[in-house]
Formats: C-alpha cells, structure tokens, sequence
C-alpha cells in the first residue's frame, strides 16, 4: 500500500474520531432506559470485495503508443541529423589529422618553433609564443568544418535560432577562451614534460584533471555567463516546487535561474552544474515555454539525481582514467611517430613544442577510438539520473513526453550496438521503456492510477 493512500486512510480515522463526539447527545441528556437483553439475532459476515490496485498496464504496449507519436517526416528527419553527426565525427577526425598532418609535413609547426626560440631564451615565453601562433592557424584552418557543423547543418535541420553574426559573436567568445587557456597551461604542460621525462605523460594526465575540475568550478559563475543571460526565475508555484525538490535532496541552493537558451537554438533543457559551493540550478527558456509542469519537474529531478548522486565526482574519476590512459597513449605513439618521421618533421622529442600539432593528433585518434568507451561511462550515470527522478518527481507521462520533445535531435529508436557506440544518454526508446516500468510497478498508488489510460 502506498504513503499516499496509508495518509488518506489516517486522515479518515481521524476526522471520523473527531467528528462521532460531537453526534452524539452529552450523557447527562439521555433518559435513563433499563437493562435490555442482549440481541440474539444472527450477524451476517460478508467478504468485502477486493480492490484492484494495480490496474491492467503493459508498459511495452505505452512505450510503443508514446514512440508512435513522432512519425514520418518528423521521425525522418531527426533520424537523419543524429546518424549524420556519426560521419561528422570521422570527418572531425580526419580533418584534425590533416591539418595537423600540413603543420609537420611542412615544416610551418618547426618554423614556428624557431621563431620562437629566437625571440626569447624562456622556454616557457617560447612555449607562450608558439602558442599564440598555433591556435589562431589551426582555428582558422578548421573553420569551415566548425562553420557547416555549427551553423548551416543547425539551420537545415531548423534546430538554431541564431543569425549569422550572432553564431560569429559566440564563436569568437570560444576562441578568446582557448586562445588564453592555451597561452597560460601549454608552458605549464611543457614545463612537466621536461621535469619529468619519461614519465610526463603521468604528470600530464594530472594536470588535464586538474584542469577539468577547475572549468567544473568556475562554469556556472564565471564561463555560462558570458554566452547567455541569467536571471532568477519569478516566484511561482513551479519554482517552488523545485527548490523544495532541492531540499529535500541536500542540493545547496536558494534560487533556480533562467537562462536564455531560445536566443540559440530551440533545444529544450536544464541542469543543476558546478561543484564545491558553485552548485546552480539553470532551467531552459525553452523547456518552461513548451513544457508542462510536469515536464519541467521531470527534467529538474534527473537534473538533481546527478548532484545528489555525486555523478560529477564519478565522471571525473573515471574520465580521469581515460585521461590517463589516453596520455600513455600519446606518449607511446609519440615515440613510435618520431623514430619513423622525426627527422622529417624536426621534432625528436615530446619536449619540443614543435611536436604539439602530433600530440593534438593522436589525442584525436585516442578520442575517436574511445568514444564507446567514453559515452558508455556518461550514459550509465544518465540512466540512473532518469531512475532517481522517477522516484523523486514521480512523473512517468511527463518524463515520457519531454523525451519525445527531445527527439527533434535525438534519434528515438537505434539498434542496439548503435546505442552502445555513439549515443552518450539513453535513446528515447530505452528512457521511456524505464518510465513506463516504473509506472506499472507504482500503477496502483493513488497519484499514478487515474494516469493508467496515458498515453
């Protein structure tokens, strides 16, 4: 029996308890009447009849109702732009090997390097220098890609909201941002790499976690800010229930902010970001536009599900050994590329800044080759994120329904090795699967069973 229904069952005990006292006549009212015989008539003793608590539900059947609901040309179409981007990543590899491939091959990366060296005695300042020469040539050499990608594809397939000099704006914002990254943690790097020799992949693996658990700190305060504008969410009955949903979870917060994803793209979301006193709860202008109630508590549990979880802890000790991985990676093909192309390339050791565009490379090969790997670490935690708001919000239908909101760029129904490669959340066959489960498993209880016909 559910809480709900134990409550309900309290609260009429209690109100008949309160109520039968005053239905009655005070004693010293009564006649006084004389002893009866005490009835001798025969008590009928009937069963009463058992309640249905669980009503018929197949959740297979409601999976497939509510995935019938994106069909035909939209179905098509939101299959075409998921699949695609599975080409685009070879193409993004391919890309980056190239232009990493014109950097050594033509000797720019070691023309570079000696410019550097005769400008300054510093290795670090001849780290610093080559880096401001090398991000602005391999940001302008991957352009075209990062243009189609980000703009022209967005726009086919009616996902931005963004003209063309607002998408520029934005992208000028991401390469002032590498572009300072890169000049300040490169002579960082490099000032490891001849420490420790032939142990700086290690060191190196350290200093990129350590470098990851920063941007997850300043993000939400510092980064977010300057790609779109945040303001408290107006007091409501919705915003309350999210920050008592924020409570009742230890999600140290005092107000939800809503940020202008429209200004964008049309892609509904939220999340609940940072970490070590950063925490903030951001709620898409999207999603509070074109969802229900429902939908945005929907969202905001699995959001929470993920900080109350600690999933960020989890992701960054298990991306931290990816990292390291992938570092001993480089460092081995590193070796491995230079005794056959170093004396082309004049790079002979990883100390060598000229060597950069080969360890970009094979990052990138590490990468492609890791993303099975890597989406499956991401999409585990997401799948627990989805269960704990299902237990937390306890909104099965509206949890389904977002997910189809979601389908505009998500594929819905992938094969199951296509899930397992290239998606890093759940697909929304398998997200609504789980709602539904849950849903016949809670059918019964009294906030769930008028929603037994849905969808």
């Amino acid at each position: 029996m559910s809480l709900a229904r134990i409550t309900a069952l309290l609260l009429a005990g209690l109100l008949f308890a309160a109520m039968a006292p005053a239905a009655m006549a005070q004693p010293s009212e009564l006649p006084q009447l004389g002893p009866r015989a005490a009835p001798t008539q025969q008590i009928q003793v009937q069963s009463l009849p058992a309640l249905n608590m669980t009503p018929d539900f197949d959740p297979a059947q409601a999976t497939a109702r509510y995935l019938a609901q994106v069909s035909g040309a939209a179905r098509a179409k939101s299959d075409a732009y998921f699949t695609g981007g599975y080409w685009l990543q070879l193409a993004d590899l391919l890309y980056a090997l190239a232009v990493a491939g014109l950097l050594l091959w033509t000797g720019v990366s070691a023309r570079i390097q000696d410019w550097a060296q005769a400008r300054t005695l510093s290795r670090s300042y001849q780290v610093m220098l080559y880096t401001c020469a090398y991000v602005p040539i391999t940001m302008a050499a991957i352009f075209p890609l990062t243009l189609y990608e980000g703009f022209f594809r967005e726009h086919r397939y009616g996902l931005s909201t963004q003209n063309f000099w607002q998408w520029l704006g934005d992208f000028g914002i991401q390469f002032a941002l590498t572009f300072t990254a890169s000049v300040l943690l490169l002579p960082i790097l490099y000032m490891a790499i001849r420490r420790a020799r032939e142990m700086w992949w290690l060191w190196a693996a350290g200093l990129a976690i350590a470098f990851q658990v920063l941007i997850i700190v300043i993000w939400p305060v510092f980064i977010s800010p300057l790609f779109n504008h945040y303001s408290p969410l107006p007091d409501s009955p919705l915003k309350s229930k999210i920050l008592a949903l924020a409570r009742a979870n230890d999600v140290p917060v005092d107000n939800v902010w809503l940020v202008d994803a429209s200004r964008q793209s049309n892609r509904v979301s939220a999340n609940v970001s940072g970490f070590m006193g950063t925490a903030r709860i951001s709620l898409n202008d999207n999603l509070l536009n074109r969802g229900t109630e429902d939908e945005v508590l929907a969202v905001m549990g699995h959001e929470i599900g993920h900080y109350a979880m600690g999933h960020t802890t989890r992701l960054i000790l298990s991306g931290g050994l990816v990292i390291l991985i992938g570092f001993l990676f480089i460092h081995w093909g590193f070796v491995l590329a230079c005794d056959v192309f170093g004396g082309q390339w004049q790079v002979r050791k990883v100390s060598e800044v000229a060597g950069l565009p080969l360890i970009v490379a094979l990052a990138s090969i590490f990468l492609f080759l890791a993303t099975p790997l890597t989406n499956s670490i991401v999409r585990v935690v997401e799948y627990q994120a989805d269960i704990f708001g299902l237990n937390a919000v306890r909104k099965p239908d509206g949890f389904a329904t977002v997910m189809l909101k979601l389908s505009t760029y998500r594929k819905l129904e992938p094969g199951h090795w296509e899930e397992i490669i290239f998606y890093d959340h759940p697909s929304g066959r398998t997200r609504i699967a789980a709602a539904m489960r849950w849903k016949k498993e809670h059918i019964g209880d009294l906030d769930l069973r008028e929603t037994a016909a849905a969808p």
